[in-house]
């Protein structure tokens, strides 16, 4: 059975993405150079608020071509979304059992502009993964590849409108006594929530 896998690069990946990587740890790939493509977790996130789910979005610069590699795309800071993300995450978390634990790893990624998504995606995933302590050693596709033996593909899954193909254990999130159990959010709401017991969970 293929053990290793290939992931693309998302904006805080949901519950199902970090499953897999647990899954298939240590052997992860991380796709640097394919096309951008439009209306995918990399510069979007789901998140649970009083309201029902939130999503955020990272706005992009749009190139004059139509296929950029996505190491190649560049963030918008026309307005201030980081400051509307960041308001976001606070009003959403606040109250949850871990969020003051950890909001301070997060509100850097706020308060700083970074250039290219690819770069910004991959500090929050290292964050991430320091923070959960889950172990991985990842590396980078050196080309793109339509085909990858030996490895499970998952560039093109695990998409906003696609129910996940990982069933998502309930637990407990601040809002469910409005709205029920909402699955596959983006890991940071079973952080906040869970705080140490993440990975066990995972």
């Amino acid at each position: 059975m293929e053990k290793g896998a290939i992931f693309p690069l998302f904006y805080l990946p949901t519950i199902e993405y970090f499953s897999k990587l647990v899954f298939h740890k240590p052997d992860i790939v991380i796709e640097k150079h394919e096309h951008f493509p439009k209306q995918t977790y990399r510069n979007r996130a789901s998140i649970y608020s009083p309201n029902g789910k939130l999503d955020l979005i990272v706005p992009i610069v749009r190139g004059s071509k139509n296929h950029t590699a996505f190491k190649d795309v560049k963030i918008c800071y026309e307005f201030n979304w980081q400051r509307i993300h960041w308001m976001s995450l606070e009003t959403c978390y606040r109250s949850s059992a871990f969020f003051e634990y950890y909001e301070d790893d997060f509100a850097v990624f706020y308060n700083k502009r970074h250039d290219f998504l690819f770069d910004f995606n991959q500090e929050i995933l290292n964050l991430l993964l320091r923070l959960i302590k889950l172990k991985i050693d990842y590396s980078f596709t050196s080309e793109y590849e339509k085909d990858i033996s030996g490895l499970v593909d998952y560039r093109d899954s695990m998409k906003p409108k696609e129910a996940p193909s990982t069933q998502i254990k309930p637990y407990y999130q601040i809002f469910e006594d409005k709205h029920g159990f909402m699955p596959n959010l983006s890991v940071i709401d079973l952080l906040f929530n869970q705080g140490p017991q993440t990975l066990s969970y995972l």
